[in-house]
Parts: C-alpha cells; structure tokens; sequence
C-alpha cells in the first residue's frame, strides 16, 4: 500500500515527478533519525560536532547567496533574502553556542590564582603545623651528636 502512494506518477512530458507524498515521507524518516543520532551523541563529543556543523552551515549560507544572485522577481529575491537570514541566523547560532560550552571548560583568573596559592602553601610547608627548621636536623632524635 504505501509502496503504491509513494510511486512516482508520469507526468505528460513521459518523465516521472515525486509526489509530496514522497517529499513529507523522507522529511519525517530523517526527523527522526536526526532526534535518534542526537539524543546518543555523548556530551563530551557535543562541541566537536557543533563546530563541523557550524562548517556545514557555513556552506549553506553561500549556496543561499548563491541562489539569491540568480533570483529574478520578488517571490524569489524575498525567499532568497529569507534563505540567506536564516543561514546567518544559524551559523551565527552555532558559533555562540560553541563559544559558550568552550568558556564552560576555560577556569577562572580567581580559581587559577588561588589553585597556585593552595600549591605554593602546600609545596612550602609553611602554616601552623609546618616544619621549624630550613635543615630539619636541629632537635631531631635521629640527627648527628
């Protein structure tokens, strides 16, 4: 039955056109393996991913400048301009949300400053409960008489 919906239907020309049918089947099938693919992707693979895809889309901005410089009429001028905004919209998108999550992983000047302070106190020995000789031999039982 759906193989019967999904055929082709001859045109007058002799050629074969496809159906909307055919169109909508395929955009649903790859919605859902999009969702499928995405919701697997591990959270620490997530920013390589985005910057590929930020590449791709990159692509699709210039394919829709593309198609806006060959547009003729204002139907088509309208819908390239739109074509083109939203690519912007998406590359810029993507690169702000890939900015975000590289900032989740960068530390902060006040954390770095008191992570070398905590190193510093700790390699030091200084403190209450520190050593009290640079030697250490002075007043020890095991040193030299």
């Amino acid at each position: 039955m759906i193989a019967f919906v999904l055929q082709s239907a001859p045109t007058a020309t002799g050629g074969s056109s496809t159906g909307i049918v055919a169109y909508l089947t395929i955009f649903v099938l790859a919605a859902f393996v999009g969702i499928e693919v995405v919701s697997k992707v591990p959270s620490i693979l997530h920013t390589p991913l985005m910057s590929g895809s930020n590449a791709i889309h990159g692509i699709v901005l210039v394919g829709a400048l593309t198609i806006m410089g060959e547009a003729h009429g204002t139907a088509e001028v309208t819908l390239g301009f739109l074509a083109v905004f939203l690519a912007t919209l998406n590359v810029v998108g993507g690169f702000v949300v890939t900015d975000r999550m590289l900032e989740m992983f960068k530390s902060k000047p006040g954390d770095r400053a008191r992570g070398q302070a905590a190193k510093a106190e700790d390699a030091g020995g200084s403190g209450p409960s520190g050593s009290s000789g640079a030697s250490g031999s002075s007043g020890s039982p095991g040193g030299a008489a």
